[in-house]
């Protein structure tokens, strides 16, 4: 006899199901999937690897970008601080032919004339050309104000009907 008890009903049907002997894995498919996940890991790797050697790469190129901007504003922002400097204003502003204005005079809400007015100063000779009167308009409907420095005569009326 084997050693081995003999196995009689259900139980006996139920054995039949499972096989008799030693059992064997078959090893082909457990080493290709091995060599499948370990393959795909490296694939994967070289992968990531490639995006962040390329974002690297990326990166650099725009801190370039950002450094040439950044000093292309800042001489542009050197040149607006120039440009708008109290001296090169009055510069230009010669230059154009404007004179300094005179204090001015305020009107408030009821009608009233706040302050006393005084005509805008002429450029000295040695600072800019002399100043040109602006062309009169001949038939505009109005009188044209007297230049700065002049004084009312009877050919020149007043602003106020005089």
């Amino acid at each position: 006899m084997s050693g081995e008890p003999e196995l009689r009903g259900r139980a006996a049907r139920l054995a039949r199901l499972f096989p008799a002997g030693p059992r064997r894995a078959a090893r082909t498919p457990f080493v290709l999937l091995v060599v499948l996940l370990l393959g795909g890991g490296l694939i994967g790797l070289l992968v990531l690897n490639s995006a962040l050697s390329e974002g690297s790469f990326k990166m650099d190129d725009l801190q370039k970008d950002t450094k040439s901007l950044t000093d292309e504003e800042q001489a542009l922002q050197r040149d607006i601080d120039s440009y708008s400097a109290p001296d090169a204003l009055q510069r230009r502003a010669r230059e154009l032919g404007m004179v300094p204005g005179g204090d001015p005079a305020f009107l408030a809400p009821d009608g009233t004339v706040k302050g006393v007015p005084s005509p805008a100063g002429m450029p000295a000779a040695r600072d800019a050309p002399a100043a040109v009167r602006p062309p009169e308009v001949i038939g505009a409907g109005a009188p044209a104000a007297p230049a700065p420095g002049d004084t009312p005569t009877a050919a020149t009326p007043t602003t106020d009907g005089r």
